[in-house]
Parts: C-alpha cells; structure tokens; sequence
C-alpha cells in the first residue's frame, strides 16, 4: 500500500534534506533542495538530463560534497556549512547504499565474492558469516545459481542485480538508485526493477533517479520532478503524472509520452 506523507509520523523521517546546494566552479547545480523521506518511502526522481538529478542523489551519501546545507538520515546529520572528517564522512556514507548506471563489479571476483567484499573489508565480518548471507542475498534477487561465475559471464540484467545484492549486503537504512536500468538492453530492464519493487514492498526507504515511467507510476509513494537544480513539482504519482501542476512538468511528461506510454 502506498503511503502519503501525511499518513506519516514525524518520527519516521528517514531522511531530511535542508538548503541543499552543490556548485561546479561557477556553476550551481543544485539551488537549494529541500526534501524529507519518510522511512520505508520509495522516492523516484525524474527530469531531463541535466537537471541535477545524478548529482543530487550523490550529495545524499557524499560521494559528491555538497557546497552548503545539511543531509540528516535516521539522525545522524552531515552539515556542509563546514568541513567535514573523513571518520564522520565513513560514518555517515554506513547508512546508505548506492546502485550505479554501470554495474562496477570487480572483474577478478565472482557473484559471490563481489557481494561478500564490503562486509568483510568495510564492516569487518567473518568470511562465513559474510558468505552465509551473501548467498541469501543472491537467492533473494534470483541469482542463487550464479554465485560461482564472473561478471562476464553474466547478462547486464544479472550483473546489475548482483550489484544490488552487493549494496543490500551492507544493510543500509537506505538504498540509492542512479538510472539502475538505463546502460540495461530493454529485454533485461524488467528483471532488474523486478527486484526493486519487492524492496520497496518490503519497506526499503528509497530515492531512485529513474527513465523508467512505468516503474515511477508503479512503484512510487511521491515523484519529484527536478529541472535547472530544483525541486519544480512533488506529489503521488497520480498527482504528477495524470495532474501536473507545473507547465514544466507538463511539458517533459509531454515529451516523454511521445516516446513511451506512461
């Protein structure tokens, strides 16, 4: 069942955004996000390119830093009005998970091997405790089989999939998504947002960075739509999509339409 923020309790912010800014040299980016998550949201972003969606979704775990504003997830806040050290950037990045356009396995290592090296070499577990649950993960995203074989043995569909099992591995509070389906010939998309429907079934808070429309209507507890750095309309996707209020937003959905029915 889709949940509307205010069927929300307060409590249950996951993630709150305030003032977001992110410059490039002279050029701003991000203009000043505002955003709260509810835990167990899914929350799809869509927009043109460039619009700073990609680096948005950076900024939320640092792998871009933000020039100003504060990211808080489940408490813990990173305030970018100040230099932060790389021991509480470590410790803000434990919370969240990202899943990439391109799948960054490693090469030399199998299914397996990929989805146990972060809780072994970051976390610090025990080989078989960390290739107990990675097993797990891998029969959870319908890849038990694979586990012995490498990326290039693999299907994009699979090699994405296994990158999802690697980011779950790490037990985030929240997972990230950046266009996990966009590098995926369109026969392999649907395995992949297959596996992050039933996240998001599950309860897993979200924010997903997506092409996908069909996913965004389907899945989707709010859809933003981000163009030039901001947040230009937010809602169901009902709202958004069968009653945008913003003439931008009309006009990407419009042109959307013409390639896809949404």
């Amino acid at each position: 069942m889709i949940r509307t923020i205010d069927q929300l309790e307060e409590y249950e912010t996951m993630i709150s955004i305030k003032n977001l800014h992110k410059r490039f040299g002279d050029l701003e980016v991000l203009k000043g996000i505002d955003l709260d998550v509810q835990k167990g949201q899914a929350i799809v972003v869509i927009g043109p390119s460039g619009s700073g969606k990609t680096t948005f979704l950076r900024c939320i775990n640092i792998l871009e830093t933000p020039s100003a504003g504060t990211v808080t997830i489940d408490g813990q806040t990173a305030d970018f009005s100040k230099p932060m050290p790389k021991k509480q950037i470590t410790s803000f990045r434990k919370q969240s998970a990202m899943v990439f356009q391109h799948y960054n396995l490693f090469p030399h290592m199998t299914a397996l091997e990929n989805v146990m090296e972060g809780p072994i070499t970051v976390q610090g577990r025990k080989k078989d405790v960390a290739k107990k649950q990675a097993l797990e993960l891998l029969a959870k995203v319908g890849l038990a089989e694979k586990a012995d074989e490498y990326p290039f043995q693999l299907s994009g569909g699979q090699q994405q999939r296994v990158g999802i099992a690697r980011a779950l591995a790490l037990e985030p509070k929240v997972m990230l998504f950046d266009e996990p389906t966009s590098a995926l010939d369109p026969e392999l998309v649907g395995e992949v947002l297959q596996v992050m429907k039933d996240l998001a079934a599950e309860g897993m808070t979200m924010v997903v960075v997506t092409h996908e429309m069909r996913f965004a209507k389907g899945v989707a507890d709010e859809v933003l739509f981000m163009d030039g750095g901001v947040i230009v309309e937010r809602g169901t996707p009902e709202e958004v999509f069968n009653s945008p209020k913003e003439a931008r937003t009309q006009r990407f959905l419009n042109l959307i339409s013409e390639k896809e029915e949404i």
